[in-house]
C-alpha cells in the first residue's frame, strides 16, 4: 500500500502505508515506515529545506531505481517505478521509446560478474558492453553508467563501480558534478536495497506469521 506525502507543493505517492491509511498493521512497525518515507523523499522527490540538490533528474533516477528492481526481481518496485518513469515521460513529451526491453538488456548484462568468467571471456563482455552502452548513449545520455554503476554498489562489484567510473568521469568532468552525480545513484541504490527486501519479504512473514494465528 501506499500513502501521500506533500512536497515541493505536489502530492508524491509513497511505497509504505502511514497509520491513518493502513489496513493491517505495519510489520516493522509505523516509525520504521515513516523513516522509510522520508527516505523515499529525500531520494526521489527532495524534502523541501532539507535535501541537498539533485544533480541527476527525476527520470534519471527513477531509471534507476527500476533497473534495480529488475536486479532484485521485485515486481512490486518495478510496477511502481514504472509508472514513475511513464508519467515523467509523458510530462517531458518524451519520443515513442520501448524502454523496457533496454532494461531487460541490461539487467542480463549486468549479471554477469569478473569472478565468474575468465579472463577472455570478461574482455569480449566489456567490449560487448561498451558497444552496447554506447548506442543507449545516443538513445538517451549516459543512461548505460548511470545502471552499471548502481549495480556495482549494491553487489560491491569494485570491478564494475571502477568500469563505470570511467565513463562517469568523462561524462562529469567537474569534480562537484561528479560528486552530486554518485550521491544521487547512491541514494537510489541504499533506498532500494531496503524497499525491494521489504517489498519482497512481507508477503511471506505475513504467510508465516498467519500459520501460528498471528495476522497483521
Amino acid at each position: 500500500m501506499r500513502s501521500i506525502c506533500a512536497c515541493k507543493g505536489r502530492f508524491y505517492n509513497q511505497r509504505f502505508p502511514v497509520a491513518s491509511q493502513a489496513v493491517r498493521e505495519s510489520i516493522q512497525g509505523q516509525p520504521f515506515n515513516d523513516v522509510l518515507n522520508e527516505l523515499h523523499a529525500h531520494t526521489f522527490s527532495g524534502a523541501p529545506g532539507e535535501s541537498d540538490p539533485f544533480i541527476l533528474s527525476e527520470l534519471d533516477r527513477e531509471f534507476i531505481a527500476y533497473a534495480l528492481a529488475l536486479y532484485y526481481q521485485c515486481d512490486h518496485c518495478q510496477q511502481y517505478h514504472g509508472r514513475a518513469i511513464e508519467r515523467l515521460r509523458k510530462e517531458s513529451n518524451a519520443k515513442p521509446w520501448a524502454w523496457q526491453a533496454e532494461f531487460v538488456k541490461i539487467v542480463l548484462f549486468l549479471r554477469i560478474s569478473r569472478p565468474n568468467v575468465s579472463e577472455v571471456e570478461w574482455q569480449g563482455w566489456v567490449e560487448s558492453w561498451r558497444r552496447f552502452a554506447t548506442r543507449l548513449h545516443y538513445r538517451y545520455p549516459n543512461f548505460a553508467c548511470h545502471i552499471a554503476y548502481a549495480v556495482g554498489i549494491a553487489r560491491a562489484d569494485e570491478t564494475l563501480m571502477d568500469l563505470a567510473f570511467e565513463s562517469l568521469t568523462r561524462h562529469y568532468p567537474d569534480g562537484d558534478t561528479l560528486l552530486g552525480v554518485i550521491r544521487d545513484i547512491d541514494r537510489v541504490v541504499v533506498f532500494m536495497k531496503a524497499a525491494t527486501s521489504k517489498n519482497r519479504t512481507d508477503p511471506i512473514v505475513r504467510r508465516q506469521l498467519k500459520a501460528r494465528g498471528i495476522h497483521i
